[in-house]
Protein backbone atom coordinates (compact mmCIF):
# COMPACT_ATOMS: atom_id res chain seq x y z
CA UNK A 1 0.00 0.00 0.00
CA UNK A 2 2.81 2.11 1.31
CA UNK A 3 4.47 1.52 -2.63
CA UNK A 4 1.48 2.70 -4.24
CA UNK A 5 0.82 5.88 -2.64
CA UNK A 6 4.98 6.32 -2.93
CA UNK A 7 4.18 5.90 -7.02
CA UNK A 8 1.46 8.23 -6.92
CA UNK A 9 3.07 10.72 -5.91
CA UNK A 10 6.14 10.55 -7.68
CA UNK A 11 4.16 10.29 -10.74
CA UNK A 12 2.25 13.27 -9.42
CA UNK A 13 5.64 15.21 -9.11
CA UNK A 14 7.33 14.46 -12.46
CA UNK A 15 4.04 15.61 -13.85
CA UNK A 16 4.30 18.70 -11.75
CA UNK A 17 7.97 19.42 -12.99
CA UNK A 18 6.62 18.83 -16.48
CA UNK A 19 4.45 21.75 -16.29
CA UNK A 20 6.76 23.61 -14.82
CA UNK A 21 9.50 23.26 -17.26
CA UNK A 22 7.13 24.10 -19.73
CA UNK A 23 5.46 27.16 -17.77
CA UNK A 24 9.22 28.12 -17.79
CA UNK A 25 10.23 27.67 -21.56
CA UNK A 26 7.07 29.65 -22.04
CA UNK A 27 8.87 32.67 -19.87
CA UNK A 28 11.78 32.05 -21.18
CA UNK A 29 10.93 33.08 -24.67
CA UNK A 30 12.79 36.09 -25.14
CA UNK A 31 10.42 39.12 -26.78
CA UNK A 32 13.63 41.59 -26.87
CA UNK A 33 15.58 39.61 -28.98
CA UNK A 34 15.09 38.93 -32.89
CA UNK A 35 13.99 35.23 -33.91
CA UNK A 36 15.10 33.25 -36.51
CA UNK A 37 12.42 31.13 -38.49
CA UNK A 38 12.72 27.83 -36.60
CA UNK A 39 12.71 29.97 -33.26
CA UNK A 40 9.49 32.00 -34.03
CA UNK A 41 7.97 28.21 -35.62
CA UNK A 42 8.82 26.78 -32.47
CA UNK A 43 7.26 29.38 -30.47
CA UNK A 44 3.67 29.39 -32.43
CA UNK A 45 3.62 25.26 -31.69
CA UNK A 46 4.32 26.65 -28.43
CA UNK A 47 1.35 29.12 -27.87
CA UNK A 48 -1.05 26.65 -29.41
CA UNK A 49 0.06 24.03 -26.64
CA UNK A 50 0.20 26.67 -23.91
CA UNK A 51 -3.21 28.43 -25.04
CA UNK A 52 -5.64 25.34 -26.62
CA UNK A 53 -8.71 26.89 -25.68
CA UNK A 54 -8.04 30.22 -27.70
CA UNK A 55 -5.46 29.47 -30.21
CA UNK A 56 -5.54 27.25 -33.16
CA UNK A 57 -2.97 27.07 -36.52
CA UNK A 58 -4.48 27.66 -39.99
CA UNK A 59 -2.23 26.58 -42.97
CA UNK A 60 -3.42 28.42 -45.86
CA UNK A 61 -0.49 28.73 -48.63
CA UNK A 62 3.16 27.77 -49.49
CA UNK A 63 6.24 30.06 -50.21
CA UNK A 64 7.90 29.44 -53.49
CA UNK A 65 10.79 27.04 -51.26
CA UNK A 66 7.46 25.12 -50.55
CA UNK A 67 7.38 25.81 -46.67
CA UNK A 68 4.00 26.19 -45.40
CA UNK A 69 2.67 29.87 -45.02
CA UNK A 70 1.16 29.40 -41.17
CA UNK A 71 -1.00 31.75 -38.53
CA UNK A 72 -2.18 31.95 -35.68
CA UNK A 73 -6.64 32.20 -35.12
CA UNK A 74 -7.05 33.44 -31.87
CA UNK A 75 -10.79 33.41 -30.08
CA UNK A 76 -12.82 32.35 -28.12
CA UNK A 77 -15.57 29.78 -29.04
CA UNK A 78 -19.03 30.57 -29.66
CA UNK A 79 -21.82 29.11 -31.27
CA UNK A 80 -22.42 31.85 -34.09
CA UNK A 81 -20.50 33.12 -37.11
CA UNK A 82 -17.47 35.61 -36.04
CA UNK A 83 -16.27 38.30 -37.29
CA UNK A 84 -12.32 38.55 -38.43
CA UNK A 85 -9.36 40.83 -37.90
CA UNK A 86 -6.26 39.90 -40.38
CA UNK A 87 -2.81 40.81 -39.60
CA UNK A 88 0.40 39.97 -41.54
CA UNK A 89 3.93 40.49 -40.16
CA UNK A 90 7.18 39.99 -42.49
CA UNK A 91 6.24 40.59 -45.90
CA UNK A 92 9.69 42.08 -46.40
CA UNK A 93 12.54 39.90 -45.19
CA UNK A 94 14.51 42.60 -43.82
CA UNK A 95 12.26 44.27 -41.62
CA UNK A 96 13.03 41.86 -38.38
CA UNK A 97 10.75 44.44 -36.31
CA UNK A 98 8.10 43.59 -38.14
CA UNK A 99 7.78 39.98 -36.94
CA UNK A 100 8.65 40.64 -34.03
CA UNK A 101 5.45 42.75 -33.55
CA UNK A 102 3.69 39.87 -34.19
CA UNK A 103 4.92 38.25 -31.62
CA UNK A 104 4.45 40.88 -28.92
CA UNK A 105 0.82 40.72 -30.16
CA UNK A 106 0.16 37.82 -29.52
CA UNK A 107 1.92 37.72 -26.56
CA UNK A 108 -0.24 40.49 -24.75
CA UNK A 109 -3.12 39.35 -25.92
CA UNK A 110 -3.24 35.85 -24.50
CA UNK A 111 -1.71 37.44 -21.27
CA UNK A 112 -4.69 39.85 -20.88
CA UNK A 113 -8.03 38.23 -22.51
CA UNK A 114 -8.95 36.01 -18.80
CA UNK A 115 -8.27 38.93 -16.66
CA UNK A 116 -9.45 42.56 -19.14
CA UNK A 117 -12.79 42.34 -19.87
CA UNK A 118 -12.59 44.42 -23.26
CA UNK A 119 -10.24 42.12 -24.78
CA UNK A 120 -12.43 39.05 -23.43
CA UNK A 121 -15.36 40.95 -24.90
CA UNK A 122 -13.93 41.39 -28.52
CA UNK A 123 -12.85 37.83 -28.70
CA UNK A 124 -16.12 36.96 -27.94
CA UNK A 125 -16.92 38.50 -31.22
CA UNK A 126 -13.80 38.36 -33.39
CA UNK A 127 -11.46 35.97 -34.49
CA UNK A 128 -7.70 37.12 -34.86
CA UNK A 129 -5.73 35.75 -37.94
CA UNK A 130 -2.22 36.28 -37.40
CA UNK A 131 0.91 35.59 -40.21
CA UNK A 132 3.89 36.31 -38.07
CA UNK A 133 6.42 36.02 -40.89
CA UNK A 134 4.50 36.27 -44.27
CA UNK A 135 8.15 36.21 -46.91
CA UNK A 136 9.71 32.77 -44.75
CA UNK A 137 12.18 32.17 -48.02
CA UNK A 138 13.20 35.76 -48.09
CA UNK A 139 12.98 36.48 -44.27
CA UNK A 140 15.48 33.11 -43.56
CA UNK A 141 17.38 34.40 -46.10
CA UNK A 142 17.73 37.66 -44.16
CA UNK A 143 19.36 35.80 -41.51
CA UNK A 144 22.29 34.24 -43.70
CA UNK A 145 24.92 36.08 -43.41
CA UNK A 146 25.58 40.04 -43.06
CA UNK A 147 25.44 40.51 -47.00
CA UNK A 148 22.07 39.27 -47.21
CA UNK A 149 20.68 41.00 -43.98
CA UNK A 150 19.57 43.82 -45.61
CA UNK A 151 17.57 41.24 -48.53
CA UNK A 152 14.06 42.97 -49.24
CA UNK A 153 12.06 40.40 -51.82
CA UNK A 154 10.97 37.04 -52.18
CA UNK A 155 13.30 33.95 -53.18
CA UNK A 156 11.65 32.91 -56.88
CA UNK A 157 13.81 33.02 -59.89
CA UNK A 158 13.80 35.58 -62.18
CA UNK A 159 12.32 35.22 -65.62
CA UNK A 160 13.94 35.10 -69.62
CA UNK A 161 17.60 36.16 -69.40
CA UNK A 162 17.26 37.82 -66.09
CA UNK A 163 19.35 36.15 -63.17
CA UNK A 164 18.33 38.37 -60.30
CA UNK A 165 16.16 36.58 -57.41
CA UNK A 166 13.13 37.84 -56.05
CA UNK A 167 9.54 40.26 -56.12
CA UNK A 168 8.54 42.57 -53.87
CA UNK A 169 5.43 40.76 -52.38
CA UNK A 170 4.45 44.72 -51.89
CA UNK A 171 3.85 45.19 -55.20
CA UNK A 172 2.35 41.93 -56.62
CA UNK A 173 -0.78 42.15 -55.09
CA UNK A 174 -3.94 42.69 -58.26
CA UNK A 175 -4.45 46.08 -56.73
CA UNK A 176 -3.60 48.96 -59.47
CA UNK A 177 -0.58 46.33 -60.12
CA UNK A 178 2.02 48.14 -62.36
CA UNK A 179 0.76 51.78 -62.42
CA UNK A 180 2.66 53.70 -60.16
CA UNK A 181 5.94 53.05 -57.23
CA UNK A 182 7.13 50.05 -58.78
CA UNK A 183 9.91 48.71 -61.43
CA UNK A 184 9.88 47.05 -64.54
CA UNK A 185 13.46 45.84 -63.63
CA UNK A 186 14.05 42.39 -61.73
CA UNK A 187 17.06 43.22 -60.23
CA UNK A 188 15.35 46.49 -58.76
CA UNK A 189 14.13 46.12 -54.70
CA UNK A 190 10.69 47.24 -55.78
CA UNK A 191 10.33 44.98 -58.78
CA UNK A 192 6.41 44.13 -59.25
CA UNK A 193 7.09 40.32 -60.79
CA UNK A 194 6.18 39.49 -63.98
CA UNK A 195 2.30 39.05 -63.94
CA UNK A 196 0.36 40.45 -60.60
CA UNK A 197 0.30 37.33 -58.13
CA UNK A 198 3.35 35.60 -59.94
CA UNK A 199 4.57 35.13 -56.16
CA UNK A 200 2.48 32.40 -54.33
CA UNK A 201 2.99 34.20 -51.12
CA UNK A 202 0.59 36.89 -52.56
CA UNK A 203 -1.52 34.17 -54.33
CA UNK A 204 -2.20 32.40 -50.84
CA UNK A 205 -2.61 36.02 -48.72
CA UNK A 206 -5.11 36.67 -52.21
CA UNK A 207 -7.26 33.42 -52.09
CA UNK A 208 -7.65 33.92 -48.06
CA UNK A 209 -8.96 37.50 -48.33
CA UNK A 210 -11.08 36.87 -51.06
CA UNK A 211 -13.01 33.80 -49.66
CA UNK A 212 -13.60 35.94 -46.03
CA UNK A 213 -14.17 39.33 -47.22
CA UNK A 214 -17.74 39.21 -46.01
CA UNK A 215 -16.12 39.15 -43.11
CA UNK A 216 -13.17 40.26 -42.67
CA UNK A 217 -13.38 43.90 -40.91
CA UNK A 218 -9.90 44.98 -40.51
CA UNK A 219 -6.56 44.69 -42.36
CA UNK A 220 -3.24 45.18 -40.67
CA UNK A 221 -0.04 44.85 -42.31
CA UNK A 222 3.11 46.03 -40.42
CA UNK A 223 6.46 46.39 -41.88
CA UNK A 224 8.92 49.16 -40.76
CA UNK A 225 10.34 51.86 -40.91
CA UNK A 226 9.24 55.39 -40.90
CA UNK A 227 6.84 55.93 -37.48
CA UNK A 228 3.57 56.06 -39.99
CA UNK A 229 0.08 54.89 -40.23
CA UNK A 230 -0.74 54.16 -44.32
CA UNK A 231 -4.51 53.87 -45.41
CA UNK A 232 -5.57 53.06 -48.68
CA UNK A 233 -4.37 54.20 -51.81
CA UNK A 234 -0.93 54.11 -52.81
CA UNK A 235 -2.36 55.67 -56.27
CA UNK A 236 -2.55 59.38 -56.12
CA UNK A 237 -5.63 59.41 -57.97
CA UNK A 238 -7.79 57.17 -55.98
CA UNK A 239 -9.48 57.50 -53.15
CA UNK A 240 -11.02 55.30 -50.78
CA UNK A 241 -14.95 56.03 -50.16
CA UNK A 242 -14.17 55.85 -46.26
CA UNK A 243 -11.13 57.59 -46.67
CA UNK A 244 -12.41 60.73 -43.45
CA UNK A 245 -13.05 57.53 -41.59
CA UNK A 246 -9.64 55.64 -42.00
CA UNK A 247 -8.04 58.79 -41.25
CA UNK A 248 -9.89 59.10 -38.13
CA UNK A 249 -9.48 55.85 -36.85
CA UNK A 250 -5.33 56.53 -38.12
CA UNK A 251 -5.15 59.49 -36.01
CA UNK A 252 -6.76 58.02 -32.87
CA UNK A 253 -4.35 55.18 -33.00
CA UNK A 254 -0.99 57.73 -33.22
CA UNK A 255 -2.40 59.23 -30.10
CA UNK A 256 -2.86 56.04 -28.42
CA UNK A 257 1.51 54.94 -29.83
CA UNK A 258 2.39 58.56 -28.84
CA UNK A 259 1.22 58.26 -25.48
CA UNK A 260 3.21 55.37 -24.76
CA UNK A 261 6.63 56.70 -25.33
CA UNK A 262 6.14 59.91 -27.08
CA UNK A 263 6.52 58.53 -30.57
CA UNK A 264 4.97 60.54 -33.59
CA UNK A 265 3.24 58.37 -36.17
CA UNK A 266 2.22 60.56 -39.12
CA UNK A 267 -0.96 59.53 -40.62
CA UNK A 268 -2.22 59.31 -44.06
CA UNK A 269 -1.80 57.87 -47.93
CA UNK A 270 1.29 56.50 -49.06
CA UNK A 271 1.46 59.47 -51.63
CA UNK A 272 0.61 62.42 -49.37
CA UNK A 273 3.23 60.88 -46.33
CA UNK A 274 5.37 58.74 -48.25
CA UNK A 275 5.62 58.08 -51.85
CA UNK A 276 3.19 56.61 -54.52
CA UNK A 277 3.15 52.63 -54.76
CA UNK A 278 0.60 50.28 -56.57
CA UNK A 279 0.18 46.32 -55.91
CA UNK A 280 0.30 46.47 -51.83
CA UNK A 281 -1.97 43.72 -49.83
CA UNK A 282 -3.30 47.02 -48.31
CA UNK A 283 -5.00 48.49 -51.29
CA UNK A 284 -6.00 44.78 -52.27
CA UNK A 285 -7.66 44.58 -49.14
CA UNK A 286 -9.92 47.73 -49.63
CA UNK A 287 -10.09 47.37 -52.78
CA UNK A 288 -12.32 43.92 -52.56
CA UNK A 289 -14.44 45.58 -49.81
CA UNK A 290 -12.47 44.98 -46.33
CA UNK A 291 -13.46 48.54 -44.52
CA UNK A 292 -10.45 49.19 -42.74
CA UNK A 293 -7.05 48.54 -44.25
CA UNK A 294 -4.19 50.38 -42.83
CA UNK A 295 0.00 49.45 -43.22
CA UNK A 296 1.95 49.78 -40.09
CA UNK A 297 5.75 51.16 -40.81
CA UNK A 298 7.02 50.75 -37.24
CA UNK A 299 10.16 52.23 -35.49
CA UNK A 300 12.64 54.32 -36.77
CA UNK A 301 12.46 57.42 -39.01
CA UNK A 302 15.80 56.31 -40.25
CA UNK A 303 18.88 56.49 -37.75
CA UNK A 304 18.79 52.41 -37.81
CA UNK A 305 16.61 51.41 -40.36
CA UNK A 306 16.08 48.15 -40.99
CA UNK A 307 19.16 47.36 -38.44
CA UNK A 308 16.78 48.53 -35.41
CA UNK A 309 18.42 47.48 -32.68
CA UNK A 310 16.95 44.95 -30.39
CA UNK A 311 17.11 47.26 -27.45
CA UNK A 312 15.01 49.28 -29.37
CA UNK A 313 12.10 45.67 -29.92
CA UNK A 314 10.34 46.23 -26.70
CA UNK A 315 9.79 49.50 -26.40
CA UNK A 316 8.65 49.86 -30.03
CA UNK A 317 6.07 46.78 -29.40
CA UNK A 318 4.88 48.46 -26.56
CA UNK A 319 3.51 51.83 -28.55
CA UNK A 320 2.14 49.64 -31.62
CA UNK A 321 0.42 47.10 -29.96
CA UNK A 322 -1.82 50.30 -28.41
CA UNK A 323 -1.90 51.36 -32.12
CA UNK A 324 -3.56 48.22 -33.39
CA UNK A 325 -5.14 48.29 -30.07
CA UNK A 326 -7.17 51.30 -30.87
CA UNK A 327 -8.43 50.34 -34.51
CA UNK A 328 -9.31 46.80 -33.22
CA UNK A 329 -11.35 48.29 -30.92
CA UNK A 330 -13.04 50.77 -32.78
CA UNK A 331 -13.75 48.36 -35.20
CA UNK A 332 -15.21 45.74 -32.46
CA UNK A 333 -17.04 48.67 -31.05
CA UNK A 334 -18.87 50.15 -34.44
CA UNK A 335 -19.67 46.63 -35.69
CA UNK A 336 -21.19 45.53 -32.31
CA UNK A 337 -21.60 47.85 -29.27
CA UNK A 338 -23.26 50.38 -31.89
CA UNK A 339 -25.46 47.65 -33.32
CA UNK A 340 -26.35 46.11 -30.19
CA UNK A 341 -27.54 50.02 -28.73
CA UNK A 342 -29.63 50.45 -32.51
CA UNK A 343 -31.07 47.63 -32.05
CA UNK A 344 -32.18 48.19 -28.61
CA UNK A 345 -33.17 51.39 -29.23
CA UNK A 346 -35.25 50.43 -32.26
CA UNK A 347 -36.90 47.84 -29.88
CA UNK A 348 -37.70 50.71 -26.95
CA UNK A 349 -39.10 52.85 -29.92
CA UNK A 350 -41.19 50.02 -31.06
CA UNK A 351 -42.22 49.70 -27.24
CA UNK A 352 -43.42 53.22 -26.80
CA UNK A 353 -45.34 53.10 -29.80
CA UNK A 354 -47.17 50.23 -29.05
CA UNK A 355 -48.30 51.63 -25.89
CA UNK A 356 -48.79 55.03 -27.30
CA UNK A 357 -51.02 53.08 -29.72
CA UNK A 358 -53.24 51.39 -27.21
CA UNK A 359 -53.64 54.22 -25.16
CA UNK A 360 -55.30 56.06 -27.92
CA UNK A 361 -57.64 52.68 -29.08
Amino acid sequence: MLQSILSVLLILTLETQDRVVEGLEHRAYDYTKYHTMDEISEWMNMMIKDHPDVVTSIIYGNTYEKRNITLLKIGLSSTEKKKMIWMDCGIHAREWIAPAFCQHFVKEILGSYKTNPKISEMLKHLDLYITPVLNMDGYIYSWKDNTTRLWRKTRSPGTDNCTCFGTDLNRNFYANWGMVGISRDCCSEIYNGPSPLSEPEAKSVTDFLSDNRDNILCFLTIHSYGQLILLPYGHPNITAPNEDELMKVGLAAAEAIKAVHGMDYTVGTPPKVLYPNSGSSRDFARLIGIPFSFTFELRDKGQHGFKLPEDQIQPTCEEAYQGALSIITYVHDKTFVRAAATSIAATLWSVCLALWLSSTI
